[in-house]
């Protein structure tokens, strides 16, 4: 089913997508999700696996993304936001769920009365305990520990305080914690030592919890390239993100070579062709010119699409062919040098040819992972940026009961 941008302007289309697809489309193949989601469970037994939808699944688009990660085997979702959580929840999915970055605007009675797990960091406690008496039902909490990250989660020197004070709560039959957790800051790095120290930390915090009586249903701590690498770090339970999208958290090493698929395809069609004098100027700023006649491909995705503006370089492939964006992205358009061909005196033009910027590279084709080099960046990025005015065309998806 093809859903329509954020704009509108495209209604749903029901049945088998024809071709050509529209204009321009992220092609969301639920297939690789779940391969990519038995993948890590695999990698990661006995532990479970928390399937992470934050920010609409990295772009993918959150409810199909969560129901194909828990028709392939994952226990848990995770999110970012209450509110991404509680698009979840009105959409009729009720596995366990958890939202762990709040603000004091955060509607913690809304999760609460939703069944939605609340990370907490030690400044939350207080108004999940109120909103668990306003909504006469304990609230479910993961206990979040700072073990050398620094960004939310509590620090080692005042955890013990934390965790006493969450039972007292438990005791009133206000809360329950459900799970502690963490999360590593170079797991991608193997090599570093880091992770071990967090680990250890980790270690240490888990133990001051069972001695104040903590009985949690979860730990956990490792991300995708811990629940690829480092098996001591499993726990109860794995939170993966990037890898179910199918792409590869590490330097070097491919999502081929790991076992997992991409599963977005950003596609569209060329918008014109015309043949150009040596010489041509192309897009703001001039930075490029011809080197000779050439013919010159109009792209019609920018950065207001997501592409990223600093990308000039970025893979395209067009009939078969990957040629790099010539001149600067625009924010609705980019250009490709097609070498000459004469389009006006009858040469073979590719008006209307379908051009792909990203897919899963099985056949040689261009990657998230070479537009993120293009960018400087890094492929989580250059999936998650891709905006609501692109449809998310979905296939494989499993048939309503």
């Amino acid at each position: 089913m093809t859903y329509p941008a954020a704009t509108g302007d495209l209604p749903p289309v029901a049945g088998p997508v024809p071709h050509p697809s529209p204009e321009r489309s992220a092609i969301i193949d639920l297939e690789a999700i779940r391969h990519n989601v038995r993948r890590l469970a695999d990698a990661a037994s006995p532990a479970q696996v928390m399937a992470v939808v934050k920010a609409d699944a990295y772009g993918h688009g959150a409810v199909p993304v969560a129901r194909a990660a828990l028709e392939a085997g994952a226990s848990w979702l995770g999110v970012a936001h209450i509110s991404e959580a509680l698009a979840l929840r009105a959409a009729g999915i009720e596995a366990p769920l958890l939202a762990w970055l709040h603000t004091p605007e955060s509607n913690f009675g809304a999760a609460v009365a939703a069944g939605v797990d609340i990370g907490c960091s030690g400044w939350e406690l207080e108004r999940i305990v109120t909103a668990a008496r306003e909504q006469e039902r304990p609230a479910r909490v993961h206990l979040k520990v700072d073990t050398g990250l620094g960004r939310n989660g509590a620090t080692v020197d005042v955890w013990d305080g934390l965790v006493g004070e969450a039972m007292e709560y438990q005791d009133q039959g206000l809360l329950r914690v459900v799970g502690i957790f963490s999360h590593l800051a170079v797991a991608d790095e193997p090599e570093r030592p880091e992770t071990d120290d967090q680990l250890a930390a980790f270690r240490e915090v888990l133990a001051i919890a069972e001695d104040a009586g903590v009985d949690p249903e979860v730990r956990h701590l490792a991300n995708t390239p811990a629940a690829l690498s480092r098996p001591d770090t499993h726990f109860d339970l794995v939170r993966v993100g990037l890898g179910i999208y199918g792409l590869s958290p590490f330097e070097g090493q491919t999502s081929a070579e790991l076992g997992l698929r991409p599963a977005m395809t950003l596609r569209t069609v060329v918008s014109h062709c015309k043949d150009v004098p040596a010489g041509q100027g192309v897009s703001y700023g001039l930075n490029y010119h011809t080197s000779g006649e050439s013919t010159l491909g109009l792209i019609p995705l920018g950065y207001a699409d997501g592409v990223p503006r600093v990308a000039t370089g970025g893979p395209v492939r067009v009939e078969g062919v990957t040629y790099p964006v010539v001149g600067r992205i625009a924010m609705d358009q980019m250009v490709i040098d097609l070498g000459r061909r004469n389009v006006s005196a009858g040469g073979h033009s590719v008006l209307g040819a379908e051009a792909e910027l990203f897919g899963d590279g099985a056949d040689g084709g261009p990657t998230a992972d070479d537009w993120a080099r293009a960018a400087g960046t890094i492929n989580y990025e250059i999936v998650t940026r891709i905006s609501p005015r692109v449809p998310r065309t979905f296939i494989n998806e499993t048939p309503a009961p």
